[in-house]
């Protein structure tokens, strides 16, 4: 269970002043381009839950996740994640041809997994693409020992940001990350909705 603190930022203006604020603690800063699939009857989604292949830098790296059961509920998100990195050449092969998804099970964990637990017989008959997003991800080592990871995320209907720390702890980390934006004045509201699921909506939140 992967559990994240999820701060939703109005506007380019608080993603600058917190990206100047969080300077000192900047470990790296990635850009992300993510596509989602479902089976072709929504096998997957019917169920809650997606498959994502997650590019890096330029097909540097390249991670497939299989995503259920998400909430998220006062700016603190709950979401059972399952991911492993696989050859950006396939990525890029399933991304094109979401078919050949099917035959990645031979090399890939999550998609046999995938075909396992949502196929008929451990079969599905097909993939298809949902499209996605790009997203822009600074990485910090911050105070406590929390990693932070601020975002800049592009749709094709706007531009999103947020402030995200995974956390054992989530009720002590949002205090922390709180108590930070007002003395640093940047505003912020919790985030009521995943980006797969704005995504999904083909609109931001007002």
């Amino acid at each position: 269970m992967e559990v994240e603190v999820k701060l939703r930022l109005p506007d380019a203006d608080g993603h600058q002043r917190l990206s100047d604020a969080l300077a000192p603690y900047h470990l790296r800063t990635h850009l992300q381009e993510n596509l989602f699939f479902d089976g072709a009857a929504g096998e997957l989604s019917s169920r809650f839950a997606v498959l994502r292949i997650r590019f890096y830098d330029a097909d540097a790296r390249c991670v497939i996740s299989l995503k259920a059961k998400a909430s998220l509920v006062g700016g603190v998100s709950r979401v059972e994640e399952d991911e492993e990195d696989i050859d950006p050449a396939l990525g890029r092969a399933c991304a094109a041809d979401p078919l050949r998804l099917a035959d990645a099970a031979v090399s890939s964990r999550i998609m046999r997994r995938v075909l396992e637990e949502f196929g008929s017989d451990g079969k599905m008959r097909s993939f298809v693409c949902l499209g996605g997003f790009r997203n822009v991800r600074a990485v910090y080592a911050w105070k406590e020992g929390l990693t932070l990871e601020l975002d800049e995320t592009r749709y094709d209907f706007g531009t999103s940001y947020e402030l995200e720390c995974e956390t054992t702890d989530p009720e002590k980390a949002k205090e922390l990350l709180e108590s930070f934006l007002k003395e640093n004045g940047i505003p912020y509201a919790y985030s009521e909705a995943s980006k797969f699921a704005v995504f999904r909506a083909g609109k931001l939140l007002p």
